[in-house]
């Protein structure tokens, strides 16, 4: 089920009044209703998938409950690797197995042998590369010590399952998000309010930000060979605005959908465009999922401590896997292994953590060298982005290429005004808002109540006239 859609504007209010109106005298029916409704709304693709997550989520539970009563730590570390086999083996299998035999066989076709084998016709679940690592999160905080397993399987499941972030995030920890579930929750209609605001906000980043600027990255990507690199840059400027009013746009709506219910959920974007080095674009861009791979993978592995070797490897462990992660295709190892380039210098400069405060703080305007440090770290991750964007490494270093010719100098083929304004519009709101968990949260507060209202319709008023309603447009990350 979409967040742009037709069902779930249906599905959304009577879920809400069930819950707040017929079940909210019981937690635990309030429970059962989210893990009903959870279940509803991720069948509503294909009710198939549902054994998947049921199935993982039976697993993770009697493990975190055998690891509890275990006294031996060998066995909790065996019981933690049953986690960890099943979860990634069902993701391995869901999301890499074609991958990984087209290279094997390609790899032994290189030394002469050949063998016949053809991919597996294998649908990708929507939003198991999410589910997996929530769910992992909570046997591995209990194997280290950090959280006591609950015996509430309802409860459990809510949090494996819970619909508003479940398909696309942002990455809950157990530790954050399952006590919400076993404590009595009232309605705060402020919190309701300000959850209605954000909605509104992702509603406006998704349908009027991205989906118009995919229109015009889809159609100069597709056809790249075609174009100049003055209007490739174009493409790759586009993708760069799609690909975060899509994905920051679903966390928005994902965190204000989970306010409405009594839940907070953390930040998953921090403004990730206005950064002004590598590094502190990666705290701000998906945040629950740089955080997971610097808990669970990067901390282990020694962190920034030991060898400048042993610094460097787990540098490019980290953003290789983080590329993986998102898709299995060479194009995304390569964009992670980029990103890895990029960060490299500042940590062994150690100079990682050196901006880590809101850019031009109680400033109008950033100074120079911020608004250069700015433009220089948007034009490396829209480089990047060309590799993410991509279908090929080969369709990727042509677009570079193209783009470092002289065709460069060439006015662009396309050159989509009105969207420009758009997005000039949209991220001078995103600048004035910049010190907040999203753009709009306080931008109205001294205002008076008319002119709030009006502002709110002149929003859903963009996004009805400028908003694109194509049925194609599905959330980006739906496909990780």
């Amino acid at each position: 089920m979409l967040f742009n859609s037709i069902d779930f504007a249906l599905f959304l209010p009577i879920v809400f009044l069930l819950y707040w109106f017929l079940v909210n005298k019981s937690l635990k029916l309030q429970n059962l209703l989210i893990v009903f409704s959870s279940y509803l709304f991720y069948g509503w693709w294909d009710w198939r998938f549902l054994f998947l997550i049921l199935f993982s989520t039976i697993v993770d539970y009697l493990v975190g409950l055998e690891m509890a009563k275990s006294n031996s730590q060998k066995q909790k570390k065996a019981f933690l690797w049953i986690s960890i086999f099943v979860n990634l083996g069902l993701l391995c299998f869901f999301k890499y197995y074609n991958f990984f035999l087209e290279n094997f066989v390609s790899a032994f076709s290189f030394f002469g042998t050949n063998i016949e084998s053809g991919p597996l016709q294998i649908i990708l679940p929507v939003g198991i590369s999410f589910y997996t690592f929530q769910t992992l999160s909570y046997t591995i905080d209990i194997y280290r010590g950090k959280l006591q397993p609950t015996r509430d399987f309802v409860v459990f499941s809510a949090f494996v399952s819970f619909f508003p972030q479940l398909v696309a995030g942002p990455i809950e920890r157990a530790t954050n998000l399952l006590p919400q579930f076993q404590n009595i929750r009232v309605f705060n209609n402020r919190k309701a309010t300000d959850g209605l605001k954000q909605i509104l906000w992702g509603l406006f980043k998704k349908i009027v930000i991205a989906d118009n600027a995919a229109l015009i990255a889809n159609q100069i990507f597709n056809n790249s060979e075609n174009y100049s690199g003055s209007t490739l840059i174009v493409g790759a400027i586009c993708f760069t605005f799609q690909i975060y009013g899509d994905f920051s746009g679903y966390s928005d709506i994902a965190i204000g959908t989970s306010r409405l219910f009594g839940f907070d959920l953390k930040q998953n974007f921090a403004f990730p465009y206005f950064s002004r080095d590598i590094a502190e674009f990666w705290r701000r861009w998906h945040i629950s999922l740089s955080t997971w791979f610097r808990d669970y993978l990067y901390i282990p592995l020694g962190g920034n401590k030991g060898s400048k070797f042993r610094k460097i490897r787990n540098v490019f462990a980290i953003f290789i896997v983080s590329g993986f992660w998102h898709g299995a295709n060479w194009t995304f190892v390569a964009w992670g292994f980029l990103n890895a380039l990029f960060f490299l210098p500042l940590m062994l400069l150690d100079k990682n953590r050196k901006n880590t405060g809101v850019v031009a703080e109680n400033k109008i305007l950033p100074s120079i060298k911020e608004f250069a440090q700015i433009v220089l770290t948007f034009s490396l991750t829209v480089f990047a982005w060309i590799f993410f964007r991509a279908s090929s490494i080969t369709q990727a270093f042509q677009i570079i290429l193209d783009i470092f010719s002289a065709s460069t100098l060439r006015v662009p083929e396309i050159l989509p005004k009105r969207l420009i304004i758009i997005i000039s519009l949209f991220m001078c709101i995103e600048w004035v808002g910049r010190n907040q968990k999203y753009a709009i949260e306080s931008l109205t507060q001294k205002w008076s109540k008319p002119i709030r209202w009006v502002f709110y319709y002149v929003l859903i008023v963009l996004i009805y006239f400028l908003g694109n309603f194509s049925k194609d447009m599905e959330f980006i990350y739906f496909q990780f």
